[in-house]
C-alpha cells in the first residue's frame, strides 16, 4: 500500500470477505510492481506487438522496436500463483476465449501453462487442450482460443503450470446454433471500485444466467485523491491503486489487477463467458478519438500514446477476442444466438467519435452548438450530419449486419443511452439557473400533461398549452456525451432498422441509472426499444440530489391522478422514457426468446456494506408481433 493511504483496521474487525480481498490486493501490488523491469521496457516498446506505425498497424501506433530477449522459463520447482482467477469470453458456436494470470513469486520469467476443457468438472472427459504462456511482456496474463467445441454446451476449464499448480476451475458456454428456445444474459456496466462493493456480480452468479455482457466502464481511471470522482465515501478499504490517475502501462495494469482482485468479480468471470466492450473510463473520462475531458497533455503526455497503452492493457486483462490483430482499437464485433437474436457489440467511444459538443467549454454547455447542428438548412441538410460516434466503416458494418441477419431480434450492445433524453426547456433552465425553482417547474409541466391525458386539449389553460408546445417550450438534451449529442448518425441507424423492418433492441450502460425507453426518430416515430441498466457501483442521479426524480421523469408520479394508465404512457418529463430508477445499483437479467424479450431490473440493497440483499425492482416484457413489437408490459 502506498504511504498516504489511511491506517487500516485490523482484519479481525472487518468482514472476512473484505479481509481476503485486502490480502489479495496487497499481493497483486507485489505481483504487478515486482515486474517493473518488464514494464519499463513495455512502456517504450511493447505496443509494437499491436502493429507499428510503419508496419501496417493502426493509425498512431508506436514504431516497431527490436524484440527484447525472451526471459528464461520459470523454475518448475516453484509453483505459479493464479491470483486473479480465470475468465472466459467471446463465445462462438465452436470456441471460446480462456484467460488467466499466472506468476511465480520473486521471478520475472514467463510461465508456461497447459489448459484443459472438459464436459465435466472432474475433467474425466477432456475435449480440448493445449499450451499457452503467461508472458512477462503481457503482464503475466495468458489467453487462448479453445476450439473444437460443440454449440450450446457448457464446459469446464482450468490452467496448470509445470509443477501441477492449478487455477480456479471455470465454467463456460458456447453460443447456441439454430433451434435454441431461450437465452439469458446478465448485463452490467459502470463498476467503480472505490465507490462500493461489487454485489451485483455476486448476485448474478447465483442466477441461471448463461452469458454476461459488460457494456463499459469495467474500470475507472481516477486516482485516490478525495476530490476525484468516487472517493467521497469509500467503504471498507476499497482505495484506488495506484494513487494517481492511471496514465502509464504499469498504471493501467495495476488498476486492472486491482479490479480483478475482487472476489465477486472473479466468481462472476469463472461462472459464465463474458462479452465486453469498453467505454470511456477504461481510457479517461469522456474520451473521443483525439482526446478526453480527463486528459491533460501538459501533465499526462500524448493522448494517442495513452489511448494505445490503455487498449493494449485491456486486451491483456480481458477475455476478448481481438477482431483485428493489427489494430487493437477496433473491437466492434458480432455474435449470433441461434435464431433468437444477433448481438452487435458497438464501440461508440474510441474508434470514431468526434469531440463532444459539451467538451468545448461553452457557457451553455454546448447547447447552442447542438441546436445549430440539428437545425436543417433550406435544402433539408443538417449541419450535424457529418458528426459521428462511430466511423462510417462501423456504421456500415452495423446496418449491413442487421440487414443480413435472419434472427427474430437485432440487439445492440451499446455504451451510452441511445434514446432521445430530451427535457422541457423550462425544467432544465430552472434546474441550471435556480435549482430551488425546479420542483415548481416540474409540477407545472406534469400537471399540464395530466390535464391533457385526462380531459383533452380543450381543458388546458393557455399557460399549460405553452408548456406542452415543443415550439414555445422546446425539448433539450441533458447529456451531449450520449447519443443525443450525435443525433444525425443516430437517425441514420434508426432509419436503416426501420427500412429493413427489424425488431431493434438496444442494451445500454453509462448513465448509472435504470431506464426503459422508446427509440424514436426525430419525427417521433418509434423504431425500437432500449433497456439501459443501472451501474454495478457508480453513483447515479442520487449523488446530485435527484434520487427521487424517477417517477417525475417516467410519469409514474401521475398514478394518483390517472391510475395505472400513467405507467409507460410517456407522461413524464421525458416523452420517450417509460420507466426509470434514479437511486439504486445493480444489473439487468435479460431473457430472450423468438417471441419476446424480458428484462428484470435487479437492485442490491447497498454497495457500502459488505453484506446485501438483491431484489427485482421492475420486470418489463415486450412481445414480438408480426414484424414489430407489442406495447410493453411493466410490472
Amino acid at each position: 500500500m502506498t504511504p498516504d493511504h489511511p491506517p487500516r483496521p485490523p482484519e479481525d474487525d472487518i468482514d472476512p470477505r473484505e479481509a481476503a480481498n485486502r490480502r489479495r490486493r496487497d499481493f497483486l501490488e507485489f505481483l504487478v510492481k515486482s515486474s517493473s523491469s518488464a514494464v519499463a521496457l513495455a512502456a517504450v516498446g511493447s505496443l509494437a506487438a499491436c502493429g507499428g506505425g510503419g508496419g501496417g498497424g493502426g493509425p498512431g501506433f508506436l514504431p516497431v522496436l527490436p524484440p527484447a530477449p525472451a526471459p528464461a522459463p520459470a523454475q518448475a520447482s516453484t509453483p505459479a500463483v493464479f491470483a486473479f482467477g480465470v475468465a472466459s469470453g467471446d463465445p462462438l458456436t465452436d470456441r471460446v476465449i480462456l484467460w488467466t494470470h499466472a506468476k511465480v513469486p520473486a521471478s520475472e520469467a514467463d510461465v508456461p501453462l497447459t489448459w484443459d476443457v472438459a464436459t465435466d468438472a472432474a475433467f474425466t472427459q477432456i475435449v480440448s487442450k493445449g499450451s499457452v504462456t503467461a508472458a512477462a511482456s503481457a503482464s503475466f496474463t495468458a489467453k487462448v482460443d479453445a476450439t473444437g467445441l460443440a454449440a450450446g454446451n457448457t464446459y469446464f476449464y482450468r490452467f496448470r503450470d509445470a509443477t501441477g499448480a492449478t487455477s480456479t476451475i471455470g465454467s463456460t458456454r458456447t453460443l447456441p446454433a439454430g433451434g435454441v428456445a431461450s437465452v439469458k444474459l446478465a448485463v452490467f456496466s459502470c463498476t467503480l471500485y472505490s465507490e462500493g462493493y461489487f454485489h451485483a456480480y455476486d448476485a448474478a452468479t447465483k442466477t441461471d444466467a448463461q452469458y454476461a455482457l459488460h457494456l463499459g466502464d469495467y474500470i475507472y481511471e481516477y486516482g485516490s485523491d478525495p476530490k476525484k470522482f468516487g472517493n467521497s465515501s469509500i467503504p471498507g478499504n476499497r482505495i484506488a491503486s495506484p494513487a494517481n490517475d492511471i496514465v502509464t502501462m504499469n498504471d493501467y495494469r495495476t488498476r486492472h489487477a486491482l479490479y480483478k482482485s475482487d472476489l465477486n468479480l472473479q466468481a462472476a468471470h469463472a461462472k459464465m463467458p463474458w462479452i465486453t466492450v469498453w467505454d470511456d473510463h477504461e481510457f479517461a473520462n469522456n474520451s473521443y478519438v483525439n482526446g478526453a475531458e480527463n486528459h491533460d497533455p501538459a501533465t499526462q503526455g500524448d493522448w494517442v500514446t495513452r489511448k494505445n497503452i490503455a487498449a493494449k492493457v485491456y486486451h491483456e486483462w480481458m477475455p476478448i477476442r481481438t477482431p483485428d490483430a493489427t489494430n487493437p482499437l477496433k473491437i466492434y464485433r458480432r455474435f449470433d444466438f441461434g435464431s433468437i437474436f444477433t448481438l452487435h457489440m458497438l464501440d461508440t467511444r474510441i474508434e470514431g467519435r468526434d469531440r463532444q459538443y459539451d467538451n468545448f467549454g461553452d457557457a451553455d454547455g454546448g447547447i447552442a452548438r447542438y441546436l445549430a447542428g440539428l437545425a436543417p438548412s433550406s435544402g433539408g441538410v443538417r449541419p450535424d450530419a457529418s458528426r459521428q460516434m462511430m466511423s462510417v466503416e462501423q456504421q456500415n458494418w452495423l446496418t449491413n449486419g442487421m440487414n443480413a441477419s435472419t434472427a427474430a431480434w437485432q440487439v445492440l450492445g451499446n455504451q451510452t443511452i441511445m434514446a432521445r433524453m430530451w427535457f422541457p426547456a423550462t425544467v432544465l433552465t430552472a434546474f441550471n439557473s435556480n435549482p430551488s425553482g425546479a420542483p415548481a417547474a416540474i409540477t407545472a409541466f406534469l400537471t399540464a400533461k395530466a390535464t391533457l391525458a385526462a380531459a383533452g386539449p380543450g381543458a388546458l389553460t393557455p399557460t399549460q398549452a405553452d408548456l406542452l408546445s415543443t415550439t414555445k417550450n422546446p425539448r433539450l438534451p441533458y447529456n451531449l456525451d450520449s447519443w443525443d449529442g450525435y443525433p444525425a448518425q443516430r437517425e441514420a441507424i434508426l432509419q436503416a432498422a426501420k427500412t429493413q423492418g427489424k425488431r431493434l433492441v438496444t442494451l445500454s450502460g453509462d448513465s448509472h441509472d435504470g431506464w426503459f425507453n422508446k427509440l424514436t426518430t426525430l419525427a417521433s416515430e418509434q423504431v425500437g426499444i432500449e433497456f439501459a441498466g443501472t451501474s454495478v457501483s457508480s453513483p447515479g442521479f442520487e449523488s446530485a440530489g435527484l434520487g427521487t426524480a424517477g417517477p417525475s421523469i417516467d410519469g409514474s408520479a401521475l398514478v394518483p391522478q390517472l391510475g395505472n394508465a400513467a405507467i409507460g404512457a410517456g407522461l413524464g418529463l421525458i416523452d420517450d422514457v417509460s420507466y426509470c430508477d434514479t437511486s439504486r445499483r445493480g444489473y439487468m437479467l435479460v431473457t430472450m426468446t423468438a417471441a419476446q424479450v424480458k428484462a428484470e431490473y435487479v437492485f442490491v440493497s447497498t454497495v457500502k456494506e459488505p453484506t446485501y440483499t438483491a431484489s427485482v425492482g421492475k420486470t418489463i416484457t415486450v412481445a414480438a408481433t408480426g414484424s414489430g413489437m407489442a406495447a410493453p408490459v411493466i410490472a
